[in-house]
């Protein structure tokens, strides 16, 4: 099981915009250069994290993007809901999705259903200003 690398990509831009945020907007060019990424793959997570009042954006010449709440304000959490969508180990225990036909007797959906919600929780106790100061630390 792995998350998608909407996830995994987004939550190290949202790290490269909080450090590198403090002279201004971040550009996406300079985001892809640093982190070794397409610019086109950033420029749909800028898109779904603007969505979600996580980025904000600038135009002109000095634009770019910057994060739009602080570190300490964003979890890890919300950001995968935002990027992954309805989040779930496995389909059977999304209630968004439709139902299985075995969901009432599946003797291994009460597993899914609490690993997921236990997954999530654990990253809804992360933020990115937790991110950014493991990132600093080692840098």
């Amino acid at each position: 099981m792995k998350l998608s690398t909407r996830s995994r990509y987004g939550a190290r831009m949202l790290v490269d915009i909080a450090v590198h945020g403090d002279n201004g907007p971040v550009t996406v060019s300079d985001i892809s250069r640093r982190l070794d990424l397409p610019v086109k793959y950033l420029e749909k997570l800028v898109r779904l994290l603007k969505k979600g009042d996580y980025i904000q954006s600038k135009r002109g010449p000095r634009g770019g993007h910057m994060l739009a709440k602080a570190p300490e304000d964003i979890t890890m959490g919300e950001i995968v809901r935002q990027l992954e969508g309805d989040f779930c180990l496995v389909d059977c225990a999304n209630h968004g999705q439709e139902p299985c036909p075995n969901m009432e007797s599946c003797p291994t959906r009460m597993l899914w259903a609490r690993a997921t919600d236990a997954m999530l929780r654990e990253l809804d106790g992360i933020t990115l200003r937790e991110l950014v100061d493991n990132h600093m630390a080692k840098a």
